[in-house]
């Protein structure tokens, strides 16, 4: 296990003819290249990583769908008798509804994707989505008060699937991607989860024309799909932690990213700043009572950060950061930070896309940042547990997020809320540089030395 005690960040290289890490790979001249992010199609070679890939893909682009029908749904039937700010308000509270679940139960879903079988996690929990999805497609069938209580029993169960999915998805990669491939997955995974987030949204929107209850109906069908793909993928079978307690377990893995400033300090920045900056919930808001526009208009918002996001995450493919990425880091969040306060200023359609896709854009250099640490400098039996801390982090700053920025909304107004948000960003960004300074002074990821996981066959 590596604490704080040493850095977790430091010059990663592979031999094209060995294929080995670091000081164990002694290639010569031209054979030694730095690890970088440039994908290649021979991953999905490995069976269960392309029934995986897909599956995460099918998954995002239903929630980015949902995510779109929900906002719309619900601010239009609380603005049938409510005001602008109280309806804002009330989409915090969806936000909310989708936080508590991951709150209370994230640690035992880290600890569950530690111990049992995480193909069958993600089943479940698929399933689970799915008739989330179906009751969500009927609710537009009721009067409006009905209504809200059937989306929010909804949103409620998807936020006890977020509590054990992310873990359990997180630690199987670790188990059917071979470690000298990890960072060609998070490149995949990274550019998959933003096509789906740039055509969920947009189909979303497209969809709602005809209804909400379309918009359900086709990201159940796609639920279903993605079950079958990772039910049919060839993983490893399971080996049982022995000689581990539920309780220790969870306090090992708290104590293992509280000791490593480095984690602490990715997780947590991504946590005050979304917190704070999140724009996703008042989107709704802002497309109808600000830009004036309807579903197609929001649905664009939604997607332009992905496309930022996208383009970013192609250019880390080709360029991949290689020094000073705890600056990076930093400075991306200060961008963000200057994005969000054009964002809330923004009056046109077109001007408010830019400077959404820029907070996108920004945004991607963190999460790609925080997921290296996690997949490469986390032990691989500590992986479930610490990513549901992370995800715990995670899951606080998007839908705790949403609340906040409901909160804010209902007291400052929408546009003051997103001022707001920017201008916490800015500050987080220059108070993190002396709350952690070891991550300030990351240079470049050094790996957990052990085991790799090795392909399904």
């Amino acid at each position: 296990m590596r604490h704080s005690s040493g850095p977790i960040f430091q010059p990663v290289e592979i031999s094209r003819k060995t294929g080995l890490i670091g000081d164990h790979a002694m290639p010569q001249g031209n054979d030694r290249i730095c690890l970088v992010l440039t994908p290649s199609l021979s991953i999905f070679a490995n069976q269960a990583y392309r029934h995986y890939w897909i599956m995460r893909q099918l998954l995002s682009a239903a929630r980015q769908m949902q995510a779109v029908a929900i906002g719309w749904q619900v601010y239009d039937v609380a603005r049938q008798t409510r005001s602008v700010e109280e309806s804002a308000l009330l989409l915090g509270f969806v936000g909310l509804a989708m936080f508590a679940p991951v709150f209370f139960l994230s640690l035992l879903g880290g600890q569950a994707a530690d111990r049992l079988d995480r193909k069958l996690i993600l089943v479940t929990t698929n399933l689970i989505r799915v008739a989330c999805a179906i009751a969500l497609a009927i609710s537009p069938f009721f009067t409006g008060p009905i209504t809200l209580v059937i989306v929010f029993g909804a949103a409620t169960f998807l936020g006890v699937t977020h509590a054990f999915s992310p873990a359990a998805s997180s630690a199987l990669m670790a188990r059917i991607v071979p470690r000298a491939d990890m960072r060609q997955a998070i490149a995949w995974n990274s550019l998959g989860f933003q096509a789906a987030a740039i055509g969920g949204p947009a189909i979303g929107g497209l969809l709602y024309i005809f209804g909400p209850t379309t918009v359900y109906l086709v990201s159940a069908a796609m639920l279903l799909l993605a079950t079958g793909f990772i039910a049919t993928a060839r993983t490893p079978r399971h080996e049982k932690l022995q000689g581990q307690r539920g309780l220790s377990m969870v306090i090992e893995g708290l104590r293992y990213v509280r000791d490593n400033k480095v984690v602490l300090g990715a997780i947590s920045l991504d946590l005050v700043v979304v917190l704070f900056g999140g724009v996703t919930a008042l989107l709704p808001v802002f497309a109808r009572d600000v830009l004036h526009t309807d579903t197609v208009g929001l649905g664009l918002l939604r997607t332009a950060p992905a496309i930022g996001a996208a383009m970013i995450a192609l250019l880390l493919a080709t360029r991949p950061l290689t020094r000073r990425i705890g600056a990076w880091m930093l400075g991306a969040i200060a961008v963000y930070g200057v994005a969000m306060i054009g964002f809330a200023l923004s009056d046109v359609l077109i001007l408010s896309m830019i400077a959404l896709a820029v907070t996108g854009a920004a945004d991607m250099i963190s999460v790609f940042i925080r997921q290296s640490i996690i997949q490469l400098a986390t032990p691989l039996g500590m992986r479930g547990r610490v990513s549901a801390v992370e995800f715990i982090f995670i899951s606080a700053s998007n839908e705790l997020g949403e609340f906040e920025s409901g909160v804010a909304a209902r007291f400052l107004g929408p546009i003051g809320a997103v001022l707001l948000g920017g201008g916490m960003a800015l500050v987080t960004a220059a108070a993190w540089f002396r709350l952690f300074p070891q991550l300030a002074r990351t240079d470049e990821l050094e790996h957990v030395e052990e085991e790799p996981a090795k392909p399904a066959s």
